[in-house]
């Protein structure tokens, strides 16, 4: 007869229900720091409670965008640095719906991993929730899964969605974009959270170093590439309050030739000079180094512009008036001509 086995627990089993709890009291003061008046209640509830009462416009809609920081994580992970990759995530989604024209109102995570370390989770969640201060959005709540045997030593995933609101009447489709228009660029903080699983074949092929300080940087190549990906809704919001934006384009996967069509009306093209703007570093670096053609570029990075807007000719004035008044580069960088709702990329890395 079998002896029945006695005294296994979960934390046999690779969950720490103990290191759960002490990743929340890690992060308790992070994630309150983030509360906005629409915040009901505190953490610890099976679901963050949010009240539109102060939010409410005549025909509000809520918009919303979930994304991850993809395998920028990778890079993270091998760096032992923590700290970033959070904003990543926040930007990924509060950028995509700020594209709207909504206001991002609040943001949730989600963070896996197979062992669960209590103080990496906290300065993972503690980016999440200065990203979410700075986008004016509320830190609404999280889960944080720990998968024994699923992930492997070290690793984990982070994931989130955040939620705004606009009016419907002051929602950005893109439907008014014109021949004529004109294409304004806000700068990128660095490669943000596209195009990751290239430059880490890049890396591999070309035995590069990630602890390296190679020519025309200042930092290590991993630093570099971990710059966390640009937050855009308080520059942005002030300008699409004030001017009459036909369209905002967040660049991210798919560069430029996959997401600007997205604004595209029947009968419209987008035309680009890459010499309007400047390259940071890291693009020509990355091109040479992968033999990557320009055009695979600009359709996988964002080349050194995070976010266009799209207005006609008077609007587009008023915008860089309003972006150069509080010292924020903004370029001009193309046309809306006549076209297939395609586009057109020239200069830059085309010249190389």
């Amino acid at each position: 007869m079998n002896k029945k086995k006695k005294g296994l627990t979960y934390a046999d089993a690779g969950v720490d229900i103990d290191a759960g709890e002490r990743e929340v009291e890690l992060i308790k003061d992070s994630v309150r720091s983030t509360y906005t008046s629409g915040v009901i209640g505190d953490l610890g509830g099976f679901g963050g409670l949010y009240s539109l009462k102060g939010d409410l416009t005549a025909d509000p809609v809520l918009v919303s965008g979930t994304d991850g920081v993809g395998t920028k994580l990778r890079l993270a992970i091998d760096m032992d640095i923590h700290d970033t990759i959070g904003q990543d995530c926040v930007a990924m989604s509060v950028n995509d719906v700020l594209v709207q024209g909504a206001r991002p109102l609040f943001f949730l995570d989600y963070i896996a991993t197979g062992k669960l370390k209590p103080e990496h989770m906290a300065e993972i969640v503690k980016g999440v929730a200065n990203a979410c201060k700075e986008s004016g959005c509320a830190l609404l709540g999280g889960e944080t899964a720990e998968m024994a045997g699923f992930y492997s030593k070290g690793d984990y995933d982070v994931a989130g969605f955040a939620v705004g609101i606009v009016d419907r009447a002051d929602l950005i489709t893109g439907e008014k974009v014109s021949v004529g228009d004109v294409i304004l660029g806000l700068p990128s903080s660095g490669v943000h959270s596209n195009g990751y699983s290239l430059v880490r074949r890049i890396i591999k092929d070309e035995k590069l170093n990630l602890n390296k300080v190679y020519k025309n940087f200042d930092r290590s190549l991993g630093e570099v590439l971990l710059e966390p990906t640009r937050l855009y809704p308080k520059i942005v919001l002030p300008v699409i309050s004030e001017c009459d934006v036909h369209a905002l384009v967040h660049i991210t996967g798919g560069g430029f030739y996959d997401n600007i069509p997205r604004v595209l009306p029947e009968g419209t093209r987008a035309v680009l000079d890459a010499d309007k703007w400047p390259m940071l570093p890291i693009f020509p670096f990355l091109a040479k180094k992968g033999g990557v053609e320009a055009r695979e570029m600009y359709r996988t990075f964002n080349c050194g512009l995070g976010m266009l807007l799209i207005a006609n000719t008077e609007e587009a004035e008023k915008i860089k008036s309003i972006l150069e008044s509080i010292n924020e580069p903004v370029y001009e960088v193309g046309t809306i001509t006549e076209g297939n709702q395609d586009v057109v990329v020239t200069g830059g890395l085309f010249n190389e």
